[in-house]
């Protein structure tokens, strides 16, 4: 899997519906990690947060409307984005599915090429660069789908490794990234890489960056990690 493919928790207690919209999602270029209750899903998300969460309503014990109070109540976990699934379609039922936090509010049967737009676009809020958006931090432009990057119109060498870490930077300006987010992020959750790589890859990012000149945009933040501007 690569890296830079964003991560969907999907959590639905029937067993076909799951590998139905599993199957899918991956066939569209998710990764896609599952859960079949709602206990589960806390755990995993605890453990492993993911990009985004297509989430049941309806589940024994504990419910997704429940799982999604619980998500949207934690500070760590308030900022990723929710789609509630749901067979109720009453007004009343949606109203309470976004109160409670939700995002996204789809009602069963749904269409599964709506379903995937929705996705997306909930990640071309949080995470732009992997749905092959183009982010502009300053004098720095980030063309997702071409892999190309400028600096003041003139285009810059960078790789792949670079890129990605680039992109997570200024898909979040300001934003103080740890060392171990940037592996998690960067080089993939299932791959282990000591941190110090971390280090290596930003002098080389740092470098290419002010490869035609121009102050060095990365901030060390000492004790905490790495942030853009």
């Amino acid at each position: 899997m690569s890296a830079d493919q964003p991560t969907v928790l999907l959590v639905e207690d029937e067993p076909a519906q799951r590998e139905v919209l599993g199957y899918n999602l991956e066939a569209d270029g998710f990764r896609v990690v599952t859960a079949s209750n709602g206990e589960e899903a806390l755990l995993m998300v605890s453990e492993m947060p993911p990009d985004i969460i297509v989430l049941d309503w309806m589940m024994p014990n504990v419910s997704g409307i429940e799982v999604c109070r619980q998500l949207k109540t934690r500070s760590e976990t308030r900022a990723i984005p929710i789609i509630m699934l749901s067979a109720r379609s009453e007004e009343v039922d949606r109203v309470r599915g976004l109160e409670t936090g939700a995002d996204d509010y789809v009602i069963k049967p749904y269409s599964l090429v709506e379903l995937m737009a929705r996705v997306r676009a909930q990640l071309r809020r949080t995470r732009p660069a992997t749905v092959g958006e183009r982010l502009e931090y300053d004098d720095i432009v980030l063309d997702a789908e071409t892999h190309r990057v400028t600096r003041c119109d003139k285009p810059l060498k960078l790789g792949p490794t670079e890129f990605r870490l680039l992109s997570t930077f200024m898909e979040k300006p300001g934003r103080v990234w740890s060392r171990e987010q940037l592996l998690d992020r960067v080089w993939g959750r299932d791959i282990y890489v000591d941190t110090r790589t971390v280090d290596v890859h930003i002098g080389r990012l740092r470098k290419a960056l002010c490869q035609h000149g121009g102050d060095d945009p990365l901030r060390t933040v000492r004790g905490a990690g790495y942030a853009l501007g």
